[in-house]
């Protein structure tokens, strides 16, 4: 027979689990406060006052002006710097127009912001550096597929495929299918 406190006892734990989490970012606010750092996040600056600190996630839809320009300006710099200095070519990243492939935005994004982690932390024992590396080669390998390669001599080639948002009545059935249940897939309905 099911223990009928197991619910409860899982959400309890799911409760520790949470305030354990807040616990431990209060006090390396505290302590970023103390040492007289600023307080970063959404919005925030890193010590240097250059934007988000080092590690913060960028989520670009999220961001609100002037912060989206200023982000904007200091991410695609580091693109283009990156860009030079690993001597990226065409077929790695499409140099006229990456910035119109969403999907190479996303990854040239996390691998910015892993960057600044990796290079800007002050606590780091240096293993984050050659993982940083180890990101960036498989995220251009990743990157030349987003995007197929559809664009090339300063060309670009619009999306070839369909979006999937756009159509109201596959959205509608998708949510309207609710998720799996049992771990299994139910069959589409005909």
């Amino acid at each position: 027979m099911p223990d009928p406190l197991e619910p409860l006892f899982k959400a309890l734990e799911s409760i520790n689990d949470e305030l354990s989490g807040l616990h431990i970012r209060m006090a390396r606010t505290e302590d970023q406060l103390s040492l007289g750092g600023g307080v970063g996040g959404p919005g925030g600056v890193d010590s240097n006052g250059d934007g988000p600190p080092a590690g913060t996630p960028v989520i670009w839809r999220k961001l609100e002006e002037p912060e989206r320009s200023e982000t904007w300006a200091e991410f695609t710099s580091w693109v283009i710097d990156i860009a030079d200095q690993f001597e990226l070519t065409v077929d790695q990243l499409p140099r006229d127009c990456w910035w119109l492939h969403g999907s190479v935005v996303e990854e040239l994004t996390a691998l910015w912001t892993s960057h600044r982690s990796a290079f800007e932390a002050k606590d780091d024992s240096g293993a984050s550096v050659y993982l940083w590396h180890d990101a960036f080669a498989r995220a251009l390998e990743r990157i030349s597929r987003s995007w197929l390669g559809e664009c090339t001599n300063g060309y670009h080639q619009p999306r070839s495929r369909e979006r999937w948002g756009s159509d109201a009545k596959f959205r509608a059935e998708v949510t309207a299918a609710g998720p799996p249940s049992s771990g299994s897939v139910a069959a589409p309905k005909d």
